[in-house]
C-alpha cells in the first residue's frame, strides 16, 4: 500500500476538503437507508442444508438469508455434504455453484442424497464462464438456478427439467456505506482480475488517468502494455471483502467491466454462450452508495436505470467523457450514487433472492 500512498499525495487543504465531502456523502447514505421500509418476508417451513462455495461475498449473504427465512439452516463444507445430509435429513440441499472447491466426485454424493428422498438444488454463480463443467454437474440436481439469463435454454436443452433464472445480490451486512479515511479515497476505482478486455480498456485510459487519484486492484495487471505508467496505482492480488468495501465507499467513481465470455485461457465456455446478465459486482458497488459506471449488458435494465441510479459506457472514449463529467458535477454524481443505494437495498438483497428460491423448492 505504500506505493499507493506515494502515488496519491495530498496537501492539508485537500485532506480537509476530502474529509468534509466524505462526511456529507456518508450522512446522505444514512438518510437514504433510514427511508427504506423494512423488508418483511414470511418464514418458510423448510429445513435447508447449505453447501457454500468458499466465496464470502456470496456465501455470507445466502447463509444470512437462509437463517432468516428457513425454519432451519444447516451449513456444511463440500467434503462433508453427504454425511451431513444423512445425519440431519434436511428437506433440501442447496449447493452454491459446485465449482472450484468441490470434490470431483460430488455429483455421486448428490445422487446418494437424492436416493434418500431429499430434494437437491444448485445455484450456478459463474455462468457462462465454466459451462463446460456445469453442463455435467447440472444433471445431478433436481433443480437448477443460474444467475445468467442466457444459460436457461442451455440447461433445458441438456435435459434439466427445472431451471430458473435467479440473479445474485448483496448482503447488507457486508456491502454498505461506511466511513473511509483519506488513504481509502480515490477519484477512480476498479477492482477485479485483469481479463484481456479490461487490460485493453485501461491501456487506452492510461494517459487520462495519470493526473488523477486512482486505484486498480486485483490479479494479473502486469499484462498491461502501460504497466510502467500505471503501476503506482495498482494494488496486486486478491482484495478481501472489507478492503473492497472501503475502496468502493471511498471512491467518487467505480468502474465495472464484465469479463469476456469467449472460450480461452480465462474461461471454460466451449459453447460460446453469451452473457446478458450483470455480475455480482454491479450490486456490490451500488450497495456502497457510490457512482458506478458500467459496460452494458442487456439484463441491466431489469435491475437499474442508466442515468438515474447507475451510469453506463460504450468504449474508452465514452468512459473518459463520463468520468470527466461526473468528476466536475459533484451533485449529479452523488444523486445517482444515493439512488443506486436505494434501489439495491430495496430490491437486490439475498433475502429477496432466497425468498424466491425457497418458494420454488418448497
Amino acid at each position: 500500500m505504500n506505493t499507493l500512498k506515494n502515488a496519491n499525495k495530498s496537501t492539508p487543504s485537500m485532506v480537509y476538503q476530502a474529509g468534509y465531502l466524505e462526511g456529507y456523502r456518508y450522512g446522505g447514505c444514512q438518510a437514504i437507508l433510514e427511508r427504506i421500509p423494512p423488508q418483511i418476508f414470511g418464514k418458510k417451513n423448510i429445513r435447508v442444508l447449505y453447501i457454500p462455495q468458499g466465496f464470502d461475498a456470496i456465501d455470507q449473504g445466502v447463509s444470512e438469508a437462509l437463517q432468516q427465512l428457513a425454519s432451519e439452516c444447516i451449513i456444511a463444507t463440500p467434503d462433508k455434504m453427504l454425511e451431513t445430509a444423512i445425519r440431519s435429513r434436511p428437506d433440501v440441499v442447496l449447493v452454491m455453484n459446485g465449482l472450484h472447491v468441490f470434490p470431483a466426485d460430488h455429483p455421486d454424493h448428490i445422487s446418494k442424497i437424492r436416493q434418500l428422498g431429499i430434494k437437491t438444488a444448485v445455484w450456478f454463480a459463474d455462468d457462462p464462464y465454466f459451462t463446460d463443467d456445469t453442463v455435467e454437474l447440472s444433471a445431478a440436481y433436481d433443480v437448477v438456478f443460474t444467475h445468467e439469463q442466457d444459460c436457461i435454454s442451455f440447461y433445458k436443452e441438456v435435459g434439466c427439467s427445472q431451471v430458473y433464472y435467479l440473479p445474485l445480490a448483496i448482503s447488507p451486512a457486508m456491502f454498505a456505506p461506511i466511513r473511509t479515511t483519506r488513504e481509502q479515497q480515490f477519484d477512480i476505482c476498479f477492482i477485479g482480475s485483469a481479463f484481456w478486455n479490461r487490460v485493453e480498456l485501461f491501456d487506452q485510459l492510461a494517459p487520462f488517468l495519470l493526473d488523477k487519484r486512482v486505484i486498480i486492484a486485483g490479479g494479473h495487471w502486469d499484462r498491461l502494455k502501460h504497466y510502467d505508467q500505471l503501476s503506482r496505482f495498482i494494488r496486486s492480488g486478491w482484495v478481501p471483502v472489507p478492503e473492497t468495501v472501503a475502496y468502493y465507499n471511498g471512491s467518487r467513481i467505480v468502474i465495472n467491466l464484465h469479463r469476456p465470455t469467449t472460450a480461452g485461457s480465462d474461461n471454460r465456455n466451449g459453447k460460446g454462450i453469451s452473457g446478458s446478465s450483470i455480475n455480482p459486482r454491479t450490486y456490490e458497488i451500488s450497495a456502497c452508495g457510490t457512482l458506478q459506471i458500467t459496460d452494458v449488458r442487456s439484463d441491466l435494465l431489469r435491475h437499474y436505470r442508466p442515468g438515474y441510479d447507475i451510469e453506463t459506457f460504450h468504449g474508452a472514449s465514452d468512459l473518459r467523457s463520463k468520468i470527466d463529467y461526473y468528476l466536475q458535477h459533484e451533485e449529479e454524481r452523488r444523486a445517482i450514487a444515493w439512488r443506486s443505494l436505494w434501489t439495491t437495498r430495496q430490491y437486490h438483497t439475498f433475502a429477496h433472492r432466497v425468498n424466491e428460491l425457497l418458494e420454488i423448492v418448497s
